[in-house]
């Protein structure tokens, strides 16, 4: 099994087809609907077996988004690639701008104040609408949640990442 360094990233799901002539309708997981299709290639598919497959068209349809992948020719085989999971090499993603980052490299990163109070770890994040949101998470010795923390990821309170030290500095107090 690959580390999950190493792991690909899922970035959507085949969710069914879409004509005759081999196309697929897909759920992007992508901030922006169509990002998905920027790849030019994906990883397809389920439990961690995955094969390599080249888009050969895709587009922004209504709501969602359609792709036709190269040898997918027919209705048929569109209908044996759905359910599919969607997922790109972490090599293949632009490297993001100075003082930006993908939400998987913040993810696990460890998380102090000013004071150097350690406040946890980065569970996950969120999309709010005004800004994004980071979920810390304190663990207890026996693997318990012991507080989990929404901190806002906004400059003011964001003060450091240091991807090499694997920490996260910010603005907050125990207390919020």
């Amino acid at each position: 099994m690959a580390s999950e360094e190493h792991a690909p990233l899922i970035v959507g799901k085949i969710s069914g087809v879409f004509g005759v002539k081999g196309w697929i309708k897909v759920f992007d997981y992508s901030r922006e609907r169509g990002d998905v299709l920027q790849y030019g290639k994906w990883l397809l598919g389920r439990k961690g077996h995955w094969s390599e497959r080249e888009i050969e068209e895709g587009q922004v349809h209504g709501k969602g988004v359609i792709a036709k992948l190269v040898g997918c020719d027919d209705r048929d085989t569109a209908t044996a690639l759905q359910g599919n999971e969607i997922a790109v090499r972490r090599e293949w993603l632009e490297p993001p701008a100075r003082g930006q980052y993908y939400w998987f490299q913040l993810q696990g990163l460890a998380v102090s104040n000013l004071e150097g109070e350690s406040l946890g770890q980065i569970a996950a994040l969120m999309e709010t609408g005004a800004n994004d949101v980071l979920v810390i998470r304190e663990m207890g010795d026996s693997g318990e949640i012991r507080a989990e923390r929404l901190v806002p990821y906004i400059d003011s309170v964001v003060k450091e990442v240091d991807l090499k030290q694997g920490r996260v500095t910010v603005d907050w107090e125990l207390d919020f």
